[in-house]
């Protein structure tokens, strides 16, 4: 009998453990998850994926970090 408590107990902080890792780790498990999610699917392209420019600014001759009220003055 004391070697199936002390079996039903491991199992038990086992569970226990796993929960507490999945739920501390969560951002980063996701992001893992979704990338190996992206990586075994036969239909994702990683050349079709749109991405926002590199130079948000349009006008090369202002600076993004100066405001237009900085520049005046």
């Amino acid at each position: 009998m004391a070697a199936v408590t002390a079996a039903v107990i491991a199992i038990a902080g086992v569970i226990l453990g796993w929960i507490a890792i999945e739920i501390a780790c969560k951002p980063c498990l996701e992001k893992g998850r979704e990338a190996i999610d992206r990586s075994l699917n036969p239909a994702y392209d990683p050349d079709e994926d749109i991405r926002a420019p590199l130079n948000t600014n349009p006008d090369p001759h202002s600076h993004p970090a100066i405001s237009s009220t900085q520049a005046l003055k």
